[in-house]
């Protein structure tokens, strides 16, 4: 007992730590970064804002959210903390400027987060398409993947073809080097990620695995996953040469060996710490590889600061 209870300061001496550099690297060096003052008019709209016919594909930073679909997972006050990552519905997190959707489903097509579950992933589709009714030129990219553990729904593949199929950008490398204004009408990236089932086919109306990549770690301590985050994005090419999307993460994971085990007191370390991590990019050269953002809980600013970069690099000023 004596063992564990020793155990347990370490590690809240390490996350205190951690926290601790993160604010000491943010006051030394400053979170400033070229369009960090740009403030889109209407998030609903921000692509519309920044000229479909200037915004190339590959210059989007793209806002992600991550397990987008838990803003009601579990029992409320009693498992949903344990799992929700998000407050806003899809429809929400599309409305202030999220432009990558993460959905972990299971075998009966009801949207999961490890053990625990919650509503039909028809629900996600419906806040979608309810979403590009209300606009003309935003852009998604939707992910949708099997959770780890679970079997892969029957028929996946033709489902969301037939749900979204007037929507679907199908898949083609060429997409990466063009502007909104030439894909449109088209407005859905759709990458399904099945477990067991076999992989989209190249040129069909759905997208592989590997067309959006991540190199996650799983630990709750924030500045160990800060620099690994800038670490992994160092290795990948520019965005102007790669034809695939490549995601960072801002956030942690709860521990079971750590006492807090609650996902938003748990990624509020890191949280805070996005438009950090965009100017640690010019710090170290490898802001032309920033390319996906996602996050738990995103609010207005994290969007404003990937849409600040995204108008820098149209503008040519990043």
């Amino acid at each position: 007992m004596r063992g564990e209870v020793s155990k347990q300061m370490e590690r809240i001496k390490s996350v205190s730590a951690e926290e601790k550099a993160l604010r000491d690297l943010q006051e030394s060096s400053g979170c400033n970064f070229p369009g960090c003052d740009y403030h889109p008019p209407d998030r609903k709209n921000w692509m519309l804002g920044l000229n479909p016919e200037k915004v190339l594909l590959n210059k989007i930073v793209w806002p992600g959210t991550h397990d987008s679909a838990t803003n009601k997972i579990g029992i409320p006050l009693i498992t949903r903390p344990f799992a929700q990552c998000q407050s806003l519905s899809v429809y929400g997190q599309l409305e202030i400027g999220a432009r990558v959707i993460d959905i972990r489903i299971q075998e009966d097509r009801r949207v999961c987060h490890g053990i625990l579950l919650t509503y039909s992933v028809d629900v996600v589709i419906n806040d979608i398409k309810q979403f590009l009714a209300e606009t003309q030129t935003e852009i998604i990219i939707l992910e949708i993947r099997t959770e780890f553990g679970h079997k892969d729904p029957p028929e996946f593949d033709k489902y969301l073809e037939e749900q979204l199929g007037e929507f679907l950008i199908h898949n083609d490398d060429g997409v990466f080097q063009k502007t909104i204004a030439e894909i449109l009408p088209k407005r859905v990236i759709c990458i399904w990620k099945p477990r067991n089932s076999p992989q989209p086919e190249v040129g069909g109306a759905l997208w592989g695995s590997g067309y959006l990549t991540d190199n996650w770690i799983d630990t709750d301590l924030p500045y160990t996953k800060f620099q690994s985050n800038l670490k992994y994005l160092n290795e990948h090419p520019p965005v102007g040469s790669r034809t695939y999307f490549y995601r960072v993460e801002n956030t942690v994971t709860p521990q079971a060996d750590n006492p807090v085990m609650y996902v938003k007191p748990v990624t509020n370390r890191i949280h805070p710490y996005a438009r950090l991590f965009i100017s640690q990019c010019f710090t170290q050269g490898c802001s032309d590889r920033l390319q996906v953002l996602s996050t738990d809980f995103i609010d207005e600013d994290f969007v404003d600061a990937c849409v600040g970069l995204t108008h820098a690099r149209i503008e040519g000023e990043a």
